[in-house]
C-alpha cells in the first residue's frame, strides 16, 4: 500500500515503478483506492506485486484506513508494526519545495526501526529499489527456512544505494 497526503507523488512513483512513465501533471487525484499489479523477480522467483494506491484528501481516510488490516508492505510516513515499511520520501527531485529535511525523514525513519529513502517517478531514482526491497522483504519473510540468514531490508537498501552511487544509479 502507499499511504501519504495528498498530491505528495504516490500515484507517479507507482506508475513509474509499473508502467516506466512520468506522469508530471497529467494525472488526476485517486479517489478511494486504486490497485495495480506487477510481476517482479527476486533471487529467480517470480512475485506477483498488487500495489494499492491510496488517496491522500482527508475525506477518503475512513475508506483507505479499512484496507490496512490485510497489507503485508507499505510505503508510508509513519509508524508500521506486523509489515513491511519503508518511509519513503518522494519528489527528490524538488528540493526548493520540500517540507521535510532529507535528516528529519531519516531521524523518523531511525524512531520507528524502518528504512528511508527518497525517490523521484520524474528522474526514476531509487523507485525500483523502493519496491524490490519489499518484494525480497516479503520473499523471505513468506519462504525463509530455518537455518536461512534473516534477511536485513536495511541492509539490503543500503547496499543498493551504494552500488548506484559507484555505478550510475539505480532506475
Amino acid at each position: 500500500m502507499l499511504l501519504g497526503d495528498s498530491a505528495v507523488g504516490k500515484t507517479c512513483v507507482l506508475v513509474r515503478f509499473k508502467d516506466g512513465a512520468f506522469l508530471g501533471g497529467n494525472f488526476i487525484a485517486t479517489v478511494g483506492i486504486d490497485f495495480r499489479n506487477k510481476v517482479v523477480t527476486v533471487d529467480n522467483m517470480k512475485i506477483k506485486l498488487q500495489m494499492w494506491d491510496t488517496a491522500g484528501q482527508e475525506r477518503f481516510r475512513s475508506v483507505t484506513h479499512a484496507y490496512y488490516r490485510d497489507a503485508q508492505g507499505l510505503r508510508c510516513s509513519w509508524a508500521c508494526h506486523k509489515v513491511t515499511c519503508a518511509i519513503v520520501f518522494v519528489q527528490s527531485d524538488m528540493a526548493a519545495e520540500r517540507v521535510i529535511t532529507h535528516e528529519e525523514g531519516e531521524k523518523l525513519a531511525k524512531e520507528y526501526g524502518v528504512p528511508f529513502m527518497e525517490t523521484s517517478a520524474k528522474t526514476g531514482v531509487n523507485v525500483e529499489l523502493a519496491f524490490q526491497a519489499i518484494a525480497r522483504e516479503l520473499k523471505h519473510r513468506n519462504i525463509q527456512q530455518p537455518h536461512d540468514p534473516k534477511f536485513k531490508i536495511h541492509d539490503y537498501i543500503e547496499s543498493q544505494k551504494q552500488k548506484s552511487n559507484c555505478c550510475g544509479g539505480l532506475m
